[in-house]
C-alpha cells in the first residue's frame, strides 16, 4: 500500500485511499481498485501501463483522452441514452498530465471507478451476448465522427497478418529456446492456412475496407454491466487506434462464443457456440449494421476465423520465442493457448457456412 500511496499522491484525486485490491484478469497491465474515505469520495482504478508492450505511452494516453472525451460529448447529446451508458474518465496528475512516470520508470494512470458495475469473463447466455454486441456496436457508432488518422498507432502491425506470419517464420528458423521440435502438427496448421487468412489485409491494402476507430481487444470482460445486466461502459482502451471493424467483431466472437476457455487444456471443450454467435451478431448489427459496407458485412463471419487464427499464431510464436510477450502462469501456457485457438478455428471452419447464413439472415442482403 505504501508504494501505491506514493503513486496516488501524484494524482488530483478526492479523498484518501483506505485500501487497494488487485482487479482484472488481463494479460498485459496491472490494475488496482482504490477505495477511499470519506464515504462520499469516489473510488478509483489505478493502472500500471506495461511499457514493454506499449512503447509510446504519451501517444496511447492521447488516444484514450481523445476517444473518451469525444464519446462523453456524444453521450451528453443522445436523448435515448436510456441505459445510462458511461465512458471512462481519466484523472489528471497534480501537474495536469494524463499519466505519471515514476522514478523507477513505470507508467501509471488513474480512472474514476464505475460503481455498481461488474464484468463477465464468459458470456453466460444469448441475452448477454446480444447486449455485448450492442455495446461494442455502439462503441463503433459513437466513435464514427473521429478521424482515425489523428490517433496514434499504439502497437504497429497489430493485426497485420503478413507481418505476423513473417515473424513466425523468423522465430521458427531461429528457434531460440529449442521448442519447435515436436510441434510439426501445429506448424503445418499455421502454414496450410497462411494464404486464405490474408483476405482482410488484402482488402484493406486495396482500399476496399474503410478505416475506423477500433477497440482491438473486444473480450467480453471489457464490457461493464450494471445490476440489471445492462452494458454501461467499454473499458481497456489501450489498443484503441485506427483499424478495421472486422477486427473488433471477429475478436469478440473468438473470445465470447467459445464453448471452452481461451487456454482450455481439454480441447474437446472448445468450439463455436452458434447461438451466442447469432445473438452477438444480432446486437452488433442492430446498432452498427447500417453504417457497415458490403465488404465489411460479407466478411463478418470470416473475421471470427481470422482473429482466432492470428491470436493463436501469436500465442504459438510467443511460445517458440520463449514467452516474451504474454504473461504465462505455468510452463507451456502459450502452447496450450495456441492449441485451444487452433481447435476453435477448426470448429469455425466446420460450421462456417452456417455462420455466413446467420449473418445473411440478419442483414437480409
Amino acid at each position: 500500500m505504501n508504494e501505491l500511496s506514493s503513486i496516488l499522491s501524484e494524482f488530483s484525486m478526492e479523498g484518501s485511499p483506505i485500501y487497494t485490491t488487485p482487479i482484472g484478469s488481463g494479460h498485459i497491465n496491472d490494475s488496482y481498485l482504490i477505495k477511499t474515505s470519506p464515504e462520499y469520495a469516489p473510488d478509483y482504478v489505478l493502472q500500471r501501463i506495461n511499457h514493454q508492450i506499449f512503447k509510446d505511452i504519451p501517444g496511447l494516453m492521447k488516444n484514450i483522452n481523445v476517444v473518451t472525451r469525444y464519446i462523453r460529448n456524444k453521450l451528453d447529446i443522445i436523448e435515448d441514452n436510456h441505459q445510462e451508458m458511461q465512458v471512462l474518465e481519466l484523472i489528471p496528475t497534480q501537474d495536469d498530465q494524463l499519466f505519471y512516470n515514476d522514478p523507477t520508470g513505470n507508467y501509471w494512470r488513474l480512472y474514476y471507478h464505475i460503481s455498481g458495475s461488474h464484468s463477465y469473463d464468459r458470456i453466460e447466455n444469448a441475452e448477454l451476448a446480444y447486449k455485448g454486441g450492442r455495446a461494442f456496436g455502439q462503441f463503433q457508432t459513437l466513435t464514427a465522427g473521429i478521424d482515425p488518422e489523428i490517433l496514434t498507432v499504439t502497437i504497429p502491425r497489430f493485426h497485420d497478418i503478413t507481418w505476423r506470419l513473417g515473424k513466425f517464420d523468423e522465430v521458427l528458423k531461429i528457434d531460440p529456446v529449442n521448442r519447435a521440435h515436436g510441434l510439426s502438427k501445429e506448424i503445418e496448421f499455421v502454414l496450410s492456412r497462411s494464404g486464405t487468412m490474408r483476405a482482410i489485409h488484402e482488402l484493406g491494402s486495396r482500399g476496399d475496407l474503410p478505416l475506423r476507430i477500433t477497440h482491438n481487444d473486444t473480450k467480453f470482460n471489457n464490457i461493464l454491466f450494471d445490476d440489471e445486466n445492462n452494458a454501461v461502459c467499454i473499458i481497456d482502451l489501450d489498443t484503441v487506434m485506427p483499424g478495421y471493424s472486422l477486427y473488433d467483431f471477429g475478436d469478440a466472437i473468438r473470445t465470447g462464443a467459445n464453448t471452452g476457455a481461451e487456454d482450455d487444456a481439454i480441447l474437446e471443450n472448445v468450439g463455436i457456440d452458434l447461438k451466442l454467435f447469432a445473438a452477438y451478431a444480432k446486437g452488433f448489427l442492430k446498432v452498427a449494421g447500417p453504417a457497415l459496407t458490403r465488404n465489411e458485412l460479407d466478411h463478418l463471419a470470416f473475421s471470427a476465423k481470422f482473429m482466432t487464427f492470428i491470436i493463436g499464431l501469436r500465442f504459438f510464436t510467443d511460445h517458440i520465442n520463449g514467452d516474451n510477450y504474454y504473461k504465462i502462469h505455468f510452463p507451456g501456457h502459450n502452447l496450450q493457448r495456441a492449441r485451444a485457438q487452433f481447435k476453435l478455428l477448426e470448429s469455425m471452419e466446420a460450421q462456417f457456412n452456417r455462420m455466413r447464413e446467420i449473418i445473411g439472415e440478419l442483414v437480409r442482403w
